[in-house]
């Protein structure tokens, strides 16, 4: 998604059984980031008034859509599907909103089986995406002009943007306010709704940002936002210390008994995984080693040689 992109209205288009958190995961979102002040207007449509969610509570949409620019965004939460329907639940009408929006230089998005509703719109052909890890191989018959990822939280390609099933609907909507609004308007949206293991698209669902995330220290989580979003600087321990307000044996005792980690290791778990993954899709040791922050590839070698370093 261009960084030009700045959503103002948010639609989510709702189709009968969808999954509520499929929904209201970005709803909240976005709707948290309202409340912040960073400016988000959401819609809900259907082509019915009411539409009966998977988990059996109804919900009241409206039939009319709103005027939309190229800077405005239309989402299509998934519904239940443990195999996709022989024919979209769509109408040819709503199929072609979809397209026009994206033609007129708008965003789409979609959460799990939502993606069907994309492919079926022709927003897939030549595009990557992705989905729920249960209906990758069926979407992937289904649209084989596009390029099906599997195994990551979301996909953005030509302001099409996919994403796997259920919480990464989470996951796709603070990217796209990080995009629009900021990194930092993202991180005070996560920190309002608690959800603290924001994640990337290229991410697997196992990583030391999630797995050093569950725990309610505010502090460590600031800190946290910092080493992620900077973790391939020299990220000195009085800075970190400083920007918290804390002093530095204070911030190392509450960073540890949260995390199990000291900042300083947590940062190199974060530059080790990153540069596994970059080796892992063909640099050399010495490129990874740079790309994420070492001086040379010797300490990158050492940690990467270390039982534990997976862990």
């Amino acid at each position: 998604m261009s960084d030009r992109i700045m959503p103002t209205k948010v639609v989510f288009f709702l189709v009968p059984k969808l999954h509520l958190l499929d929904l209201a995961g970005p709803a909240q979102a976005f709707s948290t980031a309202n409340d912040l002040g960073y400016g988000y207007d959401l819609y809900y449509v259907a082509e019915a008034e009411e539409i009966t969610t998977a988990q059996g509570v109804p919900i009241r949409a409206s039939l009319e859509w709103p005027a939309l620019g190229p800077a405005d965004l239309v989402v299509v939460p998934g519904w239940r599907s443990p195999r996709l329907s022989p024919n979209t639940p769509i109408a040819a009408m709503t199929k072609q909103r979809l397209r026009a929006h994206h033609a007129a230089g708008g965003s789409v998005a979609s959460v799990c089986s939502g993606a069907d509703a994309l492919g079926a719109s022709g927003l897939l052909d030549g595009r990557k995406y992705t989905t729920h890890h249960d209906l990758t191989d069926e979407l992937a018959a289904r649209y084989p002009k596009g390029d099906i990822v599997r195994d990551v939280l979301y996909v953005v390609d030509d302001r099409v943007i996919t994403s796997a099933g259920i919480a990464s609907g989470i996951d796709l909507a603070l990217h796209l306010i990080a995009v629009a609004r900021g990194a930092e308007a993202a991180a005070r949206v996560a920190r309002e709704m608690v959800v603290y293991a924001r994640r990337n698209g290229d991410e697997l669902q196992d990583s030391a940002m999630l797995r050093h995330r569950g725990h309610l220290s505010d502090l460590a989580h600031r800190v946290q936002d910092v080493i992620d979003s900077r973790y391939a600087e020299q990220l000195r321990l009085s800075d970190l210390a400083r920007g918290a307000g804390v002093s530095e044996r204070t911030l190392t005792r509450i960073f540890t008994t949260a995390t199990g980690l000291t900042p300083l290791r947590y940062q190199q778990l974060l530059r080790l995984e990153r540069a596994e993954h970059l080796i892992g899709h063909g640099a050399t040791v010495e490129a990874a080693a740079r790309a994420v922050g070492f001086e040379d590839a010797r300490m990158l070698r050492r940690l990467r040689s270390r039982p534990a370093a997976a862990s």
